[in-house]
């Protein structure tokens, strides 16, 4: 069975631009068709399909896979070259002066404070909350330039190094503290239910503000459930998820939700209550070929500069004692 085929190329995003060409792929994805057969299904001249199919192949979409004599002439089949697909492109913006960096990853409040001191240099950034993982997985692809990442290996109880050795062998990333967050259980101002643990999540009614699959702080608290052996089937609120730690805290406010677990600064934004949880090491995650470029070269002089580390440290449970050092790999 074909595997999962990634778009990540512009030529590719034209193609199935054109709804007649994404129903020839789909069809494509089922089984092996000829231009005839094609046509067939959908009420068009052989030629007509022959010009949709070879702008499917040129994209590397589909290809040409088998070929039967059958009295004069010869059959072409045609299949797609996965068995589905999902699309991966950022549109950054592009200019004469240095660039925009993309960060995708983990969603983190002092990554604002890093941009308003990049674009003092003339550099743009752009922080997309994905999820730690999906931003690491981005970076591999080279849909981004940053991944922003605090995944906790409960096994080798260490942040981030473990799961970068994972997932770049053949690929030198650097990885950069920006800072270290407390996080903990956030909810409702005086914390009338009192809640002190994830233990607690599990009585009958509380209703979770939970993070999205892939975030760090997801990562961390599915960890935490297991070790509990708390039946997450058992929590309201563990399916429904939030991209961020701002729309966590804001759940609670809301009072759409009883508890979350989320940054100690999204807490007091909104005069929430804060049970502290643990310290987290917060990296930005870069591919080491690509560091002479000099927009990423700003942003590490940026990161080893005290005006950051001292805006940084303003951030309610930040501690940026160690911003700036690279961690080890």
């Amino acid at each position: 069975m074909k595997g999962l085929g990634v778009i990540d190329q512009q030529v590719q995003l034209s193609a199935i631009a054109d709804p007649r060409r994404l129903a020839i792929l789909r069809m494509l994805m089922v089984r092996p068709m000829t231009l005839s057969q094609i046509g067939e299904r959908i009420g068009k001249h052989p030629a007509w399909v022959r010009h949709h199919v070879q702008v499917l192949v040129a994209a590397r979409l589909a290809a040409l896979v088998e070929e039967r004599a059958v009295k004069n002439y010869v059959e072409k089949y045609y299949a797609a070259t996965a068995g589905a697909f999902e699309a991966h492109m950022v549109i950054a913006p592009e200019s004469d002066e240095p660039r925009t960096l993309i960060a995708l990853g983990s969603h983190d409040l002092g990554l604002a404070l890093l941009s308003e001191d990049v674009e003092s240099s003339h550099v743009g950034l752009v922080s997309v909350p994905v999820g730690s993982l999906d931003g690491l997985i981005a970076l591999r692809q080279g849909l981004c330039d940053i991944a922003g990442c605090h995944l906790f290996d409960d096994e080798r109880n260490e942040y981030n190094t473990p799961f970068l050795r994972h997932l770049f062998p053949d690929m030198p990333v650097l990885a950069v503290t920006l800072a270290y967050r407390e996080q903990g259980l956030i909810t409702a101002p005086g914390n009338p239910l009192g809640l002190h643990g994830v233990e607690d999540l599990s009585r009958g009614g509380v209703r979770l503000a939970n993070r999205n699959p892939g975030s760090g702080t997801r990562v961390w608290l599915d960890a935490r459930l297991r070790h509990e052996s708390i039946d997450t089937g058992k929590i309201p609120g563990y399916e429904d998820t939030l991209s961020t730690h701002t729309a966590v805290a804001g759940a609670i406010a809301s009072g759409a939700a009883d508890a979350g677990v989320g940054l100690r600064a999204s807490a007091e934004a909104l005069g929430l209550g804060f049970t502290p949880l643990f310290m987290e090491r917060y990296d930005l995650v870069m591919r080491k070929d690509r560091l002479s470029d000099d927009a990423l070269m700003t942003l590490l002089d940026s990161l080893s500069s005290r005006h950051l580390k001292r805006t940084l440290g303003a951030i309610a449970g930040y501690d940026t004692a160690h911003t700036g050092e690279e961690a080890g790999l």
